[in-house]
């Protein structure tokens, strides 16, 4: 199966440029090009869409607001954020990935393929996380950071990050819009703490 793509980039030639290296791709397609967030619900309904490449700065500071819907309404679809100037890292870490404007025609390639090989965030019982590792997990769903997490829960930035890759290999989920759809689905958190 192709994977269906949605560019969402101001600049026409930011935007021509990633479809035509993604067109050259034979698991791909680029199925939609716009340059604002608006409607891009609907496009990803109407195009049946797995691959969202947005640049953030779109969104001013509704971002995460519609990552969060994202991954609740159309768990599916993969966020990769499309940086093409100084970002604050915070920004970046609702998206599965990122695809940077100086990524070099195989590492955008190389990076796409890694986004669709992990799996889509599912309800999952037979997941056995420890309770401090559901902790990080609710800590991370929540959009703390490693240093934040460490801090609150009194232990090193190291054991934060040791449980961070424990989860990820229990779960299978890389990304923290997945963990937090996890999250979501497995009644870890509810709505409200992320808003």
């Amino acid at each position: 199966m192709r994977n269906r793509v949605i560019i969402c980039e101001a600049s026409e030639i930011i935007a021509n440029g990633l479809a035509e290296i993604i067109d050259s791709m034979a698991q791909f397609d680029v199925v939609s090009r716009m340059d604002t967030p608006d409607r891009l619900i609907e496009k990803i309904l109407s195009s049946e869409a797995n691959i969202l490449i947005v640049n953030p700065s779109l969104f001013g500071c509704q971002g995460r607001d519609f990552l969060v819907r994202l991954g609740k309404e159309h768990p599916n679809v993969t966020p990769v954020a499309l940086v093409t100037s100084y970002l604050d890292h915070s920004t970046l870490t609702p998206y599965s990935g990122v695809i940077e404007i100086n990524d070099t025609r195989s590492r955008i390639i190389d990076k796409l393929n890694g986004f669709v090989q992990s799996d889509a965030p599912k309800k999952n019982d037979d997941v056995e996380l420890s309770k401090r590792e559901t902790d990080v997990l609710v800590a991370v769903a929540k959009g703390l950071m490693n240093k934040e997490i460490a801090d609150q829960m009194n232990i090193s930035i190291h054991t934060v990050i040791s449980h961070r890759k424990n989860i990820t290999r229990k779960t299978g989920i890389k990304s923290v819009s997945g963990l937090t759809v996890y999250a979501l689905l497995n009644n870890l958190i509810d709505e409200k703490d992320l808003i």
